[in-house]
This record gives structure tokens, sequence and C-alpha cells, in this order.
């Protein structure tokens, strides 16, 4: 399976995700952050990014992205990138194209840092930290 389809598997999963839950489950030094302004290319095409600080990790760890506008029961995801859980503030900065044509104005964002942990040898999702916030995207 490429990086490409695990980031698509991965962003799938977090949209079943509610940031609540997730933030639930961080530690109490992990965060993810979300810029408050996105941009919507003319293609609508859409770019999302922010910082994120993780610890351990026994598998691959991603921030993922998803966005809502309009219906906030619709959300689309807005792309995935690989994170490092070294203690550290990281940024990341996330693109999509979704089937959804977003316009500038104000959206709802989630960033979600998920790792699926291997040890049982089963994928099994184990959230660090989420963000749900409202960001504005601008044309660019």
């Amino acid at each position: 399976m490429s990086l490409r389809q695990v980031t698509t598997v991965i962003a799938a999963s977090l949209l079943l995700c509610t940031a609540s839950a997730a933030d639930a489950l961080a530690g109490p030094n992990e965060s993810v952050t979300v810029d408050p302004t996105g941009r919507v290319a003319p293609d609508g095409t859409v770019t999302l990014s922010g910082t994120y600080r993780c610890t351990g990790g026994y598998g691959p760890v991603f921030v993922s992205t998803s966005m809502a506008q309009g219906d906030p029961e619709t959300r689309y995801s807005i792309g995935g990138t690989r994170a490092v859980c070294d203690g550290r503030t990281h940024t990341f900065s996330n693109t999509g194209r979704p089937s959804f044509r977003f316009k500038q104005g104000t959206g709802t964002v989630t960033a979600t840092v998920m790792e699926l942990n291997l040890q049982s040898g089963l994928p099994l999702p184990r959230f660090h930290a989420a963000q749900r916030q409202d960001v504005t995207l601008t044309q660019g």
C-alpha cells in the first residue's frame, strides 16, 4: 500500500472521530493547532497548515485535516502529513482537492494527530491530539 493510500485511509478514519473524543485521549504534552487562515485555489485545492507536538509512538503517525463549510455534519478530507513524535513542535501543511467546492469564507477544520499503533500486529488508531476550530479561507 502506498503512502498516499495509507494517508487516504487514515483521513477517512479520522472523519469518524470527533475532536472531543481524541482530546480525551491526548497526552498532556501533545497538541495540534490550525492556522486561522487557509487557502483555496481557483481549481478548488485547499491548503491548511498549523503545528503539532507528540511523543512516543509504535507505528506511523499522521496529522490529518478535514473541513466543513455550510453543513457542519459533512466533512471533507484535506489530506494528511507524516508526523515526527519527538516531543518538539513541528509545522504541517496539508493540501487536498475534495469533491466539494470550498469557497472563500469561514469553515470548520478538524486537525488530528493519529498513530497507527502496530504493537498487536493489527494497525489500531491511537490519538495523540485533536483541535476543531473555525478557519477563514482566502484565495491563493
